[in-house]
Formats: C-alpha cells, sequence, structure tokens
C-alpha cells in the first residue's frame, strides 16, 4: 500500500469517525437483541440499500458496474428477510427513502465514498455473526446472510476496494473531497433511516415527495 493509498483511506476514516460512532451507538449490533429488533435492523439495511445500490452503480462508470453487482448487498438482507419471516416496515421503509436526499450522488468519486461505508461494514459483520448465531439461533445461510456477506473472503474484497477506490479517485484534491462528502452524506442517510429503528412503529406518513408531481422526485 502506498502513502497516497494510506493518505486517502486515513481520510475517510478520520473524517467519518464520529459519524462511525454515532450510527453504532445507535443500532447497538453488540448488544443483546430481541428477533424483533434484529428483524427491524435488517429491514431498515434492505430498505435503505436497495435504492443506494440502484444510485451508486448508476454513478459509477459502465465498465465497473458487472463488479459492483458482484458486491451487492440487498438481495441478502432480503432474503433473510424472507426466512425469518420479518414484516414489512412502512416507517422504515419511509425514513430510508427520504434518507436519499441526503446523498448528493452527482460524481463517481462521491460513489466511492459512498461505497466506503458500506464495504467497510461488511468487515464489521464479520465479528457480529457468532454472535448473532449463539443469541438468536441463526446460521451464515438462515438470518444471517447479510452480516455473514462473504464469508472467508471480505478481507480480500476489502483489499481489492481499497485498491480499486485510490485509482479510481486519483490525487486530485476536488474528487478526494468528494469522496469524503460521500462518504459522510451515506452516514449521514444511515442514521436518517434508523432514526425510526426503537420507536413504536406505524404507518409511513404522506411526504412531500409522495404528493409532488411525478417527473420532480429525482434523488441526484
Amino acid at each position: 500500500m502506498t502513502s497516497t493509498d494510506a493518505d486517502l483511506l486515513l481520510r475517510l476514516r478520520h473524517s467519518t469517525g464520529p459519524l462511525h460512532d454515532r450510527i453504532e451507538a445507535l443500532l447497538q449490533l453488540e448488544a443483546p437483541m430481541p428477533l424483533a429488533r434484529y428483524g427491524r435492523i435488517l429491514r431498515g439495511f434492505h430498505e435503505f440499500l436497495q435504492l443506494w445500490e440502484q444510485r451508486v452503480r448508476f454513478a459509477l462508470s459502465e465498465p465497473l458496474r458487472p463488479w459492483f453487482d458482484g458486491r451487492r448487498r440487498a438481495p441478502l438482507a432480503l432474503q433473510d428477510l424472507a426466512d425469518l419471516d420479518i414484516p414489512h416496515a412502512p416507517d422504515l421503509r419511509q425514513s430510508a427513502r427520504d434518507a436519499q436526499g441526503l446523498i448528493r450522488m452527482d460524481s463517481p468519486a462521491v460513489a466511492w465514498g459512498a461505497l466506503y461505508v458500506i464495504e467497510g461494514s461488511a468487515l464489521g459483520g464479520q465479528v457480529l455473526v457468532p454472535q448473532l448465531m449463539r443469541q438468536l439461533g441463526l446460521r451464515a445461510d438462515h438470518g444471517a446472510r447479510y452480516f455473514h456477506g462473504f464469508g472467508e473472503q471480505t478481507g480480500a474484497l476489502w483489499r481489492e476496494f481499497r485498491q480499486r477506490a485510490q485509482q479510481a479517485v486519483g490525487p486530485d484534491e476536488p474528487a478526494r473531497s468528494d469522496a469524503l462528502r460521500g462518504a459522510s452524506q451515506t452516514f449521514e442517510a444511515l442514521l436518517h433511516t434508523f432514526a425510526v429503528l426503537d420507536l413504536p412503529s406505524a404507518p409511513a406518513p404522506v411526504s412531500m415527495q409522495d404528493a409532488a408531481p411525478r417527473g420532480t422526485q429525482a434523488l441526484v
């Protein structure tokens, strides 16, 4: 790893550190939890990622889209939800939708910064899986697919991501600033999505987006 590579990743880590701490405090993934709360966490990630992944894919250059498709994790969360028969959560769906407006996905570098957040979370998932198995009786292929992710390949995939991100963002400061913005805005969007996590579930209110004429709901 070059010093330039270290600089980019260290800057991403440093700039998003407080936001990372806030999402960890909100989710409390390492604390014992009932299956119902775990199910809402899965539901929140799925509702967020099914929108976010589409936007990231569109922001990346076309040759990179097949690579990105192989790393998508929304389908893993969806399978977990089906395995565990987790009910729909209109409040999480609405908050995840509204959260997309916090991410201005207007350049490939922003997409790489946003990817830093989700790719990094896959590493943390590896630590959580044994605990989820023990406490909730889940398995890597039943109920814990999302956090298990790509299993033993996760470390290698993370190292590959770091190399690709460095090459794609490059040394120019405007692109690096975009990457920092993408990472911070993605953390903010996750915080917005999960702000309703521990509130009583209720039907989602009609938002201004719902009331807007078709064609005015651009997420970028």
